[in-house]
Parts: C-alpha cells; structure tokens; sequence
C-alpha cells in the first residue's frame, strides 16, 4: 500500500508491506516494534530508532530530539495552512518561552519548548519574522491545536 504524507520537508511517500510489518520511507526500511518504537535501516546498513505516536490521523515521529508530524495526503487535498499561527503539535505542557512579543526571529529559531509524552518538543519558527503575541508561559498546559504564539512575516 502507499500512503504520502506531509512533513514539514515536504511529501514522504510510505509504502507499507501488506502484512504491516515493514514500511518503507524513500531509501529506508522501517519496522515497528510491539514497544511503540521504529527501527530504522538506512540505505549504508545503519540502524536507529524512533518513537511514533498516532494520534487521529497525524503520526507523530519522535527521532535524535526531533519531532516530526506525519499527516496523511488524501488524493485530491490541498494545503490548508493559513500561516502566521502556531500550534501545540499535542495536549502537554509549556517548558519554555524563548522569545518575546516585538522579537525579530530568523527561519528555525526555537520559540518555545513543550513537554507532552515525556519527552521535549521544540516550536520553531518557519519563516523569517516578528513575535506579535505569546498566548502561554512555562508551566502552562496546553490542548493540542492551541495557538501558543503568533509571528508575522518581517
């Protein structure tokens, strides 16, 4: 079966072997495992893993304190991201603020930190721009789909 998702690099397409027991990533033979995690063949042989959590329709993939969101592309749908706004990947809760309101911020600046399935997910920026609102500050717990914080394009 193939699946494509979108990532935040772009289209991944994923064939899954029938039996569900190996999906494959681009170049990459991918096994999960009965303990929630991904082990991962790369092209040159080596071997890492990744922590996969499904939550409706989005998998969310946990690898080297990256986190990826993985959604299903349906045949025929088109990105809907309005910009601007950014969201709480999942329910948890806030570890950091690292910017504030009026703060320029270049593409890949992390702008806040949240905790959510014990493990650490950085918000980064997409693009150049400016911090015009912080919904929350540390501490705070979060509903996945919350807006945390607003940036306007510079």
């Amino acid at each position: 079966m193939h699946h494509q998702f979108k990532s935040p690099e772009g289209p991944i397409e994923v064939t899954i072997a029938r039996d569900g027991g190996v999906w494959r990533l681009g170049d990459i033979e991918a096994n999960p495992m009965a303990d929630g995690r991904l082990r991962m063949v790369g092209p040159d042989g080596s071997v890492n893993f990744a922590h996969l959590a499904k939550v409706g329709d989005v998998w969310w993939v946990h690898h080297q304190g990256h986190t990826f969101k993985l959604e299903r592309i349906e045949p025929g749908a088109t990105d809907t991201d309005d910009g601007g706004g950014l969201t709480a990947p999942m329910p948890g809760k806030v570890l950091q603020v690292l910017v504030e309101v009026g703060q320029s911020v270049e593409a890949g600046t992390t702008l806040m930190v949240l905790e959510a399935m014990k493990m650490e997910h950085r918000i980064v920026a997409a693009s150049d721009g400016i911090v015009t609102a912080v919904h929350f500050n540390a501490d705070d717990q979060v509903e996945q789909g919350v807006e945390l914080l607003s940036l306007e394009d510079s």
